[in-house]
């Protein structure tokens, strides 16, 4: 009777990756929700989200506002605490507004993921692009960054984090650059399809 009490009860509460995953955001300004109220912000609002979808994440928002990849990578190991499994890196918009050496930006993001592979942290890039004022080469030497670091350590990739919203006046606040509530919910819901199939593949391993 004892053991059938037992097995009912661990039936109820589920299976061991119904926890919720443990996720930290490293980014920049974009992800810190500059000039917007804390529940506005993008990890807020994707872990809103995911909950929506009946996917629950214990979420770190560790974004700086003015970092570059190389701020990411110095304050990597307090920014992602013991315990975490899985790690965003949204870091680059600052090394490409500033023109930033690409080598440096690519040195410091490759850092970043190596490092969070070998504490066996899964990790997804969100890419960023070169504004077109530095030219057709700088361009191109920063814009495959994030595509050769996700073929080059097998990490999901997002390929542009402000896809629908960038220059877009409506959905950007009043310097251009850093998204409005509205634009941080559209960032959200395209960049949701592709956060799943990267919990999906952490729950997986969890069973």
């Amino acid at each position: 009777m004892h053991m059938l009490v037992l097995m009912v009860a661990l039936m109820a509460a589920g299976p061991v990756f119904a926890q919720p995953v443990k996720m930290v955001v490293l980014g920049d300004s974009l992800s810190a929700g500059l000039g917007l109220p804390g529940p506005a912000a993008f990890p807020a609002r994707l872990q809103k989200a995911l909950k929506d979808k009946g996917i629950e994440v214990d979420m770190i928002n560790a974004g700086v506002s003015g970092d570059t990849a190389s701020g990411g990578r110095d304050r990597l190991d307090w920014s992602v605490p013991a315990g975490t499994e899985a790690v965003i890196v949204e870091l680059g918009a600052n090394d490409a507004l500033r023109g930033t050496d690409p080598a440096v930006t690519r040195a410091a993001l490759t850092d970043i993921v190596s490092r969070l592979k070998a504490r066996r942290i899964a990790v997804m890039l969100c890419g960023m692009l070169a504004p077109p004022n530095y030219g057709q080469d700088y361009a191109a030497r920063f814009n495959t960054i994030y595509p050769d670091l996700a073929k080059k350590y097998d990490v999901p990739l997002y390929p542009f984090f402000l896809a629908g919203v960038a220059a877009d006046p409506k959905l950007n606040q009043a310097d251009g650059i850093h998204p409005t509530a509205a634009g941080v919910d559209i960032i959200v819901a395209n960049i949701l399809p592709t956060v799943q199939a990267f919990l999906g593949t952490i729950r997986g391993q969890r069973s």
